[in-house]
């Protein structure tokens, strides 16, 4: 297995602090949260990694160079054009070959045993993908997913409104008591998922949104599993996040 890091985006909301780098090398306790990344997918056996840069590509190429010092090959794309998640994989297509991958974002932090335990569930299944999710708080700014009885994915609606919540609940696919799925923002996928990226139309904010190709997938029969992950997850989404983390004193 290999894996895929979408890291070519500035990270605006952390405002000045990536005025001069890209958000994936933003220190958390001491390294880049683009090196936790690494460290935690060669922990899990993949040692194959192609980064996906863009803004300030040569902090990341620069840093991290062929990767032999965490013992892993890197190799780098440039995304000419940051213009949503569902094309930016395609630029791994040729690294990929014929072999599964872990995608991630390059701001998403979770303990190291993650990534194993989603090598696990997905190769105990004959699955096209996986999809991680955690309990979500406010669904709204996310994505919902929809599992059946052996967490198979059934669904994923992007940012619903309340009143399409409501609805969920109204019709018993949201009930009281239990979790509300929300999209970790780590997946793994055959190379089956570029057959939907390619088809992708922008979406009405004007990006290529990777839950489309989900989507097409399910409609297409894809078998999709999900897991939900365990310890910490953290979406380094702006400043007040990324001091929460250097103050933690459990190690990520």
């Amino acid at each position: 297995m290999k894996a895929v890091i979408l890291a070519a985006g500035k990270g605006t909301r952390m405002r000045n602090l990536t005025a001069e780098v890209p958000k994936p090398m933003l220190q958390v306790q001491g390294k880049p949260i683009l090196e936790h990344i690494i460290e935690g997918l060669t922990s899990a056996g993949i040692l194959e990694i192609c980064v996906i840069t863009g803004y300030c590509a040569d902090s990341i190429e620069d840093y991290f160079r062929d990767g032999s010092r965490w013992g892993a090959t890197l190799h780098f794309e440039r995304q000419a054009v940051q213009d949503g998640t569902g094309k930016a994989p395609e630029l791994a297509k040729t690294f990929l070959a014929d072999d599964p991958f872990v995608l991630t974002y390059g701001d998403i932090l979770v303990k190291p045993e993650t990534y194993q335990a989603m090598r696990e569930r997905f190769e105990s299944g004959e699955y096209s993908g996986l999809v991680s999710v955690t309990p979500g708080q406010d669904v709204t700014q996310g994505g919902i997913n929809f599992f059946d009885e052996q967490f198979h994915l059934q669904k994923i609606v992007e940012k619903p409104s309340q009143a399409e919540v409501a609805r969920f609940r109204e019709i018993g696919w949201l009930k009281d008591g239990q979790p509300v799925w929300y999209n970790a923002g780590i997946y793994i996928f055959r190379p089956a998922l570029f057959e939907f990226t390619t088809t992708l139309k922008k979406s009405p904010r004007g990006e290529y949104e990777l839950p489309d190709a989900i989507t097409a997938m399910l409609d297409a029969g894809h078998r999709i599993t999900g897991l939900e992950i365990a310890g910490r997850w953290v979406d380094v989404r702006d400043p007040e996040v990324l001091e929460t983390l250097q103050t933690a004193t459990d190690p990520l």
